[in-house]
């Protein structure tokens, strides 16, 4: 017997028809989300595909006779760039959450003059193309003496960052309670006492999303990198890559592994960061 459903208007519908239309949802979605990932799974499949192999034609759907040559090439040639970029990210999270923390504490709670238009600048320094701010930063660095250097791309990177990062600590300081802070406030803590010991403890989720983006930008960087940095002693991830495609360009099962491993540390951290930075990004969206 097929069953009945009646909306808001006392049309009847049927269950049959409303459930065919959820299986063809998901059948669609399902579908789409298999072409998107397609690419990670053929630069899974390459990774480990024997150069002879990847001859063929039609290519070979798996890899029938897999190899790990490429995953030794990363460990024999491309540690060092990850490990510069690993170093890279972490700085550009703690300068980015340094300095991002005590002005979205600020435009959220001091009300100081002029916090409007201090937004209206952070929002408009996120329109500025990257490469345009990488010019200007090769023409101070090259004065400063901090081209080819480590700190140099991390202050670099935490430029793309840091406005995004005020915005997201400004919108979730804001649902803070202010009895909170007065209490505070009446307790004898001073603001500084107050951002430290109350602010920051419940800006947890705020501070992850801030952290997985800057930290995301950075490791993916490629336009500051090729002009601060290239050419010297300590290059990231996408420079290794880059360059080991254009010194390797038919060993595809090792310039695939490169690229996989790359993508490891970001896919991992997102998956254990990914029920913060909900909570973050969502914060000061919802106004009681």
């Amino acid at each position: 017997m097929t069953g009945i459903a009646m909306n808001r208007r006392g049309r009847t519908w049927s269950k049959t028809t409303v459930g065919g239309r959820t299986w063809g949802k998901t059948a669609l979605g399902l579908l789409l989300t298999a072409v998107m990932l397609f690419p990670v799974y053929w630069m899974l499949n390459v990774s480990f595909t024997r150069d002879q192999d990847m001859r063929k034609s039609p290519p070979d759907l798996f890899p029938a006779h897999a190899t790990l040559e490429g995953y030794r090439a990363v460990i024999d040639q491309q540690l060092p760039y990850l490990g510069t970029s690993l170093v890279i990210g972490l700085g550009t999270v703690a300068l980015t959450v340094a300095l991002a923390a005590p002005a979205g504490y600020a435009l959220a709670k001091l009300r100081p003059r002029g916090g409007g238009i201090l937004n209206f600048v952070l929002l408009a320094a996120q329109m500025i193309p990257g490469i345009i701010m990488a010019m200007g930063f090769y023409a101070i660095y090259l004065s400063l003496g901090l081209l080819q250097s480590v700190p140099g791309l991390i202050v670099a990177d935490s430029t793309l960052a840091v406005p995004f990062a005020v915005l997201i600590f400004t919108a979730f300081m804001s649902g803070i309670p202010g009895e909170l802070l007065q209490a505070a406030k009446t307790d004898g803590a001073g603001p500084l006492r107050t951002f430290w010991s109350i602010v920051l403890p419940m800006s947890r989720n705020s501070i992850v999303t801030v952290s997985l983006f800057a930290f995301l930008w950075s490791w993916s960087d490629f336009v500051f990198a090729s002009t601060l940095v290239n050419g010297g002693a300590h290059e990231p991830i996408t420079l290794g890559i880059y360059h080991y495609i254009g010194n390797n360009n038919q060993q595809w099962n090792a310039i695939m592994a490169t690229a996989v491993v790359a993508s490891l540390p970001a896919a991992v951290i997102l998956v254990l960061a990914q029920r913060y930075v909900a909570a973050g990004v969502t914060a000061g969206a919802v106004k009681d």
